[in-house]
């Protein structure tokens, strides 16, 4: 008898293989797709589901194993949010989570019931259809945040603290479906369960700070990989579980298991480990989400679906917008938030299911407003990577309105600003106070190098107050912001935030009002540091690359290479690598490495653009030292410097001139070296 027919192997049998198998062949090929056309690939996965759900092809019968295993990528997801995010960044949002996700929250739910009071609607169906609206999509925000790298920027960070204090509410609007629907339950229940479950977390967090990391070094020094990801998936799981007990949802869950896990040494391995099933898990999410749409509800009812899906987008928009702005937030971050949060989220399902074993309907219309509620999610879920992508130009483009005065700390603190800032010259322009931007900052007040900061979370701008920092608040890119920071007298601007256009904005703008400032920019990507160059950035740091190094210094460390020798190592490849991309201008790093030392604070090394009206010119022609009271001590050209050079020396497009004089000499000469076509298309000339 052949073993292919023996009973055992019969017995064990999977029926639901091939949907399984189906389920991923038909999502790979329209993931493919989306990939070439250059979609998100959460919107493929989506279309996915809908292809092969029960309304459309059939493929897939066995709707409760897909939700099964989607429920396990929203675990793996949020946990893996949760170990990127650290609790010290948790504690610095808490305002913006209770206050602005609560006004969020309480603003929508409150203007669902009267405009649906309007209708004749219940004021009971009215909350229930309210918190079903209030709630965003967590799984697909953080996936695409962190996808793009915007989970550090102002408009991402306040994102993700409404998105927590949603998760949070869940537990109460659970509770309340009972007693919306007549069927009993108090108040005081609520209570006791929200009571409970901060009480769960509370005990979570102290865990984070003891019990996990000490566990985790006791599995790490086995040196056995399958137990530290044993391990780590059964503190995933099992936090997620134990919340779970006291009506926390699973989601939240997860995250605080990522907090836990977070606080130890070992938590970017960790994260490296789970990162393969969270992929897998988190795809099959968003099909199952796909598969709940009916098509020919869809069709024969398109224009009811369209006209509340535009109703909820608005509104979600303006509410959300709202409540950020409340925190003080200008309108440019706030709006990039209301956008990104525009959607219904998945835990609205949850919710939706809970109200419907309860006899609640959306809307109080039965099953046209289940069939609705589900089709408005579906396609909002679909459109959000759009939405997204948008939220930045969105946040720009009202910024440039009348409206840019909302959400702004108050004339006072600019006055303030002004005297701080008025007497500064040679000093340092620092665009972000993230860690990055704390860690510079700090350097710069030890070694006494003047600097002010430019800072757009107002939070950020609190703390740095409160130290006695001087700090201006804003969006860097806009032209008045930099005029009180003294750009034109400035000698260094370091651009230290996550915002990748953003960056490329202020880039552009500081270039253009001082031609002769080093702009020193990071970013995260290698791919981004050409059109930094391009722009007016003089030095990119890409984090790609610093992290290469790294590792290549640990590697060396792990074969006993002696220090010098390594350290030697890491000067080669940081001058090879970021050489190509950037020129040579060592004579910049020299100097701002020099301190203060007179001759170091009066020196740039300032580069001749081929439009630049000094191009082509001698230095005679130039007058800098007779006209402008500057000094030429070198110039540097195809990587051959040239020291002292005489008047008849005539300047060539890429050449570096190191130059010596004092900040207000630099300011007369910008003209000299500012390029003819930058100030094309960054709006400079108005007054913000």
């Amino acid at each position: 008898m052949s073993l292919c027919s023996t009973p055992l192997l019969a017995a064990v049998a999977l029926p639901f293989l091939a949907e399984i198998v189906a389920l991923l062949v038909i999502s790979i090929g329209i993931a493919y797709v989306c990939y070439r056309t250059g979609l998100a690939s959460i919107a493929g996965f989506l279309v996915a589901g809908v292809v092969i759900g029960p309304s459309a092809l059939g493929l897939v019968q066995d709707q409760a194993l897909i939700d099964s295993m989607a429920e396990v990528g929203v675990i793996l997801l949020l946990f893996t949010i949760g170990i990127e995010f650290k609790l010290e960044k948790l504690a610095r949002i808490g305002r913006a989570v209770f206050l602005g996700g609560g006004l969020q929250v309480g603003l929508t739910v409150g203007l669902v019931v009267a405009l649906l009071a309007a209708f004749g609607v219940s004021w009971q169906a009215g909350v229930y259809t309210g918190c079903l609206v209030a709630l965003s999509s967590t799984v697909i925000v953080l996936g695409l945040l962190a996808e793009r790298g915007e989970t550090d920027t102002p408009a991402g960070g306040l994102s993700l603290a409404v998105l927590i204090f949603q998760d949070l509410a869940i537990i109460a609007m659970v509770l309340l479906v009972p007693m919306l629907a007549g069927q009993g339950g108090t108040g005081l229940e609520v209570i006791w369960a929200l009571a409970k479950a901060g009480g769960l977390v509370a005990a979570v967090l102290v865990l984070a700070r003891k019990a996990v990391p000490w566990l985790l070094e006791k599995i790490v020094r086995t040196r056995r990989t399958e137990l530290f990801l044993l391990t780590v998936v059964t503190i995933c799981f099992g936090t997620a579980w134990l919340t779970s007990l006291a009506g926390v949802s699973l989601a939240l869950g997860a995250f605080l298991a990522g907090l836990v896990v977070s606080e130890s040494a070992y938590s970017e391995h960790a994260l490296s480990e789970v990162l393969p099933l969270r992929t897998v898990f988190n795809a099959i999410f968003f099909v199952s989400v796909g598969m709940l749409l009916d098509v020919t509800f869809l069709a024969q009812q398109l224009p009811l679906v369209l006209g509340v899906a535009a109703a909820v987008l608005l509104l979600k928009v303006l509410l959300t917008t709202s409540s950020v702005l409340v925190l003080g937030y200008p309108v440019q971050v706030a709006a990039a938030a209301g956008l990104t949060l525009a959607q219904i989220g998945e835990f609205s399902f949850v919710l939706e299911r809970a109200g419907r074993s309860a006899g609640l309907s959306p809307a109080g219309l039965g099953v046209t407003g289940e069939q609705t509620f589900i089709a408005v999610t579906v396609l909002l879920m679909i459109v959000t990577p759009f939405l997204v992508q948008g939220a930045p130009k969105l946040g720009q483009w009202l910024e440039r309105t009348p409206l840019r005065r909302l959400g702004r700390l108050g004339q006072r603190q600019e006055e303030a600003t002004v005297e701080e800032t008025a007497k500064l010259e040679d000093h340092v322009i620092v665009v972000g106070f993230g860690p990055g931007g704390r860690r510079l900052v700090r350097v710069l007040k030890d070694t006494g190098i003047p600097f002010v900061i430019i800072e757009l979370n107002p939070q950020n701008v609190d703390e740095a107050r409160e130290a006695g920092l001087p700090v201006i608040y804003g969006d860097a890119s806009r032209q008045h912001l930099l005029e009180l920071a003294r750009v034109k007298h400035a000698k260094v601007c370091v651009v230290a935030i996550n915002d990748p256009q953003a960056t490329l904005r202020v880039v552009r703008l500081v270039h253009y009002e001082n031609p002769t400032l080093q702009v020193i920019v990071r970013t995260r990507y290698l791919h981004e540091v050409e059109r930094l160059h391009e722009a007016g950035a003089d030095i990119v740091v890409p984090e790609e690359l610093e992290t290469a190094v790294r590792l290549f210094s640990q590697v060396l460390n792990a074969y006993m290479v002696p220090p010098e020798e390594i350290e030697a190592q890491m000067r080669t490849l940081r001058a090879d690598d970021y050489g190509i991309f950037r020129g040579s201008i060592q004579e910049a790093h020299l100097m701002v490495l020099r301190g203060l030392d007179e001759e170091g604070l009066h020196t740039r090394a300032v580069a001749v653009h081929a439009d630049a009206p000094a191009a082509g010119r001698t230095l005679e022609d130039l007058r800098l030292r007779r006209d402008y009271g500057l000094t030429v001590l070198s110039v540097r050209r195809d990587g051959q410097a040239m020291a002292n050079p005489d008047g008849s020396f005539r300047i060539q497009p890429n050449d570096r001139l190191v130059l010596v004089g004092s900040a207000d000499r630099f300011v007369a000469c910008a003209p000299l070296f500012r390029e003819q076509t930058a100030g094309e298309g960054i709006g400079v000339g108005g007054k913000g």
